[in-house]
């Protein structure tokens, strides 16, 4: 940038910064703001064509028309035509359509953007296409099936580099879903040994209207992907069958690469009180899994599930659970106590469980020994989150295992909650608490009260 005055050149602050620390500052900017900042100067121009600054891109599309923005279609479809060959990471957020005339918007945004990835030939590495949720009535069985064969187009024809796709609430029925993950089999094998699917997030995937885990073609299918050391999955698709195909699938990959093959490292698994959940699990089928995967860490999301019965049969001790986050609202019933997963069946987990996120209603329930022993028992636990109705003084209490016993514990974040609306009293309780503790630097600490809305 350059001021003129009196036949004078000065150089502006502004060209003085480096390349890199301009780069940095661009990456905050929309894309109006770059189109502006690029017509400033030939050398901010040339900046903003680096691949660097367009190798990622988020999209949110919500089928509605707006008078002051450009349509999504176009918007999506024109950034792809113009930057697409910069592009690497893309991940495609949906507004789950109400209505006919929005899933038909929303058919016309998602198959222009594959066509023009393809078109452009883009170089993705990583692609997300996130809460389609097909199964709803407002797409009608046309708009579902030019969608899905949108997909299988673009994973035969576009997807040459991916090493990382999440299809996380597409919500498809059985067979079609079925078919678009042998499409992405289909272009691994094609491509393989050049490149290979390393993370294949499938949460959310199927409907869930259906109870997948009786589904036998899901592991015969999931056993064909190749180097896959992360793999997402909604409990509903869980089965003994499921479990000991991924064992002879990673015992396979061992053996034929001289014992230095990818195998399952991580196994993400989500929960819901809406999708199927009561299938009976084997603890062998998890041993024999384990074994040939000795690395092999499962995070799972529990979201509502709360009866004892059905997580004892969910939490068997012989998985080798590394994360557990669960939301639970519940009521006063006998069935619906946190006190047996807190006493019971998490403390199983003692040796291998390093995240602990737990967000509870227990209004009618004391929780707060049960969770102090457990946090006092787990041995390697990193990160705890929990949003409770806790006593203030619990929290004094937290501090002081993580100080004397649990230096491995460096992010703690606790939301107390409370009926009553003014917490002045309360929060004045916390700082009293807090006050005689002095954090040393490694710990990211943080604890509220909270209203409970």
């Amino acid at each position: 940038m350059h001021v003129h005055s009196r036949g004078t050149e000065k150089t502006g602050e502004w060209e003085m910064l480096p390349d890199v620390c301009l780069l940095h500052i661009f990456k905050y900017l929309s894309d109006g703001d770059r189109s502006k900042a690029a017509l400033v100067c030939h050398h901010w121009h040339s900046i903003m064509r680096l691949p660097c600054l367009w190798r990622y891109r988020s999209f949110y599309f919500s089928g509605r028309l707006s008078k002051f923005k450009q349509s999504e279609y176009l918007a999506a479809v024109g950034y792809v035509d113009n930057l697409g060959v910069f592009l690497e990471g893309l991940e495609v957020t949906v507004c789950p359509p109400r209505s006919t005339v929005l899933a038909q918007r929303l058919h016309a945004t998602l198959c222009g953007l594959l066509n023009a990835l393809v078109r452009v030939k883009a170089p993705l590495k990583s692609l997300s296409i996130l809460r389609l949720e097909l199964d709803r009535s407002s797409w009608g069985q046309g708009l579902r099936n030019v969608v899905v064969d949108k997909l299988i187009y673009f994973l035969m024809r576009g997807a040459s580099r991916l090493t990382n796709i999440c299809l996380n609430g597409i919500r498809i029925g059985a067979e079609p879903g079925l078919d678009l993950i042998s499409a992405i089999i289909q272009s691994q094998r094609s491509l393989s040994p050049l490149c290979g699917l390393s993370s294949l997030d499938l949460r959310g995937f199927f409907s869930v209207t259906v109870p997948n885990d009786l589904n036998l073609r899901i592991p015969h299918i999931l056993q064909q992907l190749q180097g896959l050391t992360h793999l997402g999955l909604s409990y509903s698709c869980l089965s003994d069958e499921l479990l000991l195909a991924l064992n002879q699938s990673s015992s396979a990959r061992r053996s034929g690469y001289g014992g230095g093959g990818n195998v399952l490292t991580r196994l993400s698994l989500c929960c819901t009180q809406n999708e199927p959940h009561q299938q009976a699990l084997c603890g062998y089928s998890w041993a024999t899994l384990v074994s040939s995967c000795p690395d092999l860490e499962v995070n799972l999301t529990v979201d509502q599930v709360i009866n004892t019965e059905q997580l004892a049969g969910i939490l068997l001790p012989e998985i080798p659970l590394v994360t557990y986050n669960m939301t639970a609202f519940y009521s006063a019933d006998e069935n619906w106590r946190a006190k047996p997963l807190l006493r019971n069946l998490l403390p199983c987990y003692r040796r291998s469980l390093q995240n602990l996120m737990l967000d509870l209603s227990n209004h009618n329930e004391s929780l707060d020994d049960e969770l102090l022993e457990l946090i006092d028992a787990c041995e390697c636990l990193v990160d705890l989150r929990v949003w409770a109705y806790l006593d203030v003084q619990t929290v004094g209490r937290l501090l002081h295992i993580r100080l004397t016993k649990k230096m491995s514990l460096n992010k703690i974040r606790v939301k107390i909650y409370t009926m009553m609306e003014n917490i002045e009293e309360q929060e004045d309780q916390l700082k009293e608490v807090l006050s005689p503790f002095c954090y040393p630097p490694e710990l990211q600490f943080m604890a509220v009260v909270c209203p409970f809305i």
